[in-house]
């Protein structure tokens, strides 16, 4: 039986989220207060954590953060709940680490569902990739999550670094930004969005060198070049515009 952590100071809600959880299956342990939450997922090692965003102790971004820098907990999925549905905040919860974001009020059912899915994606075996990778200009070690392009060390979000090596991952396909939405970010909503874009942008101006082997493809999304000599100007910065092509609307969760 899987194991979820609630983490939620409205005590109804925390009720009503509890109830139907163990009704679709999974067993179920709560926290009001963040540091609680934080303590629970580290004793109990919950296969997913629900964390509200509004907390009395400290807000989920901090908690969502500690639990990323935690190896013990770093890999569990988090779905945060909140009251607040401007992009902006679902984009800093994504970047930190936020495998989903659902907004309050919801749908009960719509939560178990996305519940599920995440635990189907967690649950299917993957041959795991290669832990060093080394791509023309382009250096990465996933287990000390850091990038190099050029010998010069970049600073990535952990949002932008699981958007590079699943996109290297995949490199000569051509990834849609629904796609990306749904592997990256954990949205399964079938829509597009200038979220996507952004981050694209901001990935190829931080990977400076390397940039050019992130190449847009008109009306399709986002493609890794097959092999680095295949790009032409990989070797110097790359700070132009990106994902202009397309008539995408802004991010909508239809929590």
């Amino acid at each position: 039986m899987t194991l979820i952590l609630v983490v939620e100071d409205e005590a109804d809600l925390a009720q009503v989220v509890e109830y139907n959880l163990r009704k679709a299956g999974h067993d179920v342990v709560t926290a009001a207060r963040g540091l609680d939450g934080f303590a629970l997922a580290r004793e109990r090692r919950p296969d997913l954590v629900l964390l509200d965003l509004m907390l009395p102790d400290l807000p989920g971004t901090e908690i969502c953060k500690l639990l990323r820098a935690e190896a013990a907990t770093r890999d569990i999925p988090i779905i945060m709940l909140t009251a607040r549905s401007d992009e902006i905040d679902r984009v800093v919860g994504f970047e930190v680490g936020a495998d989903d974001y659902v907004v309050k009020p919801f749908s009960v059912r719509e939560l178990i569902l996305r519940v599920q899915a995440i635990l189907r994606r967690g649950a299917q075996p993957v041959e795991p990739p290669p832990q060093r990778i080394q791509f023309g200009v382009l250096e990465v070690d996933r287990d000390a999550h850091r990038v190099w392009t050029g010998g010069v060390e970049r600073e990535l979000t952990a949002l932008e670094f699981r958007l590079l090596t699943t996109l290297h991952d995949r490199r000569g396909r051509v990834q849609s930004r629904s796609v990306l939405l749904a592997d990256v970010w954990g949205i399964t909503a079938d829509i597009t969005t200038r979220t996507v874009d952004t981050h694209v942008k901001r990935l190829r101006e931080k990977l400076g060198p390397a940039g050019a082997y992130v190449e847009t493809v008109r009306g399709a999304g986002y493609r890794f070049a097959d092999r680095p000599d295949a790009v032409p100007g990989a070797d110097v910065a790359v700070d132009g515009e990106v994902g202009d092509d397309d008539d995408d609307s802004d991010l909508e969760e239809s929590a």
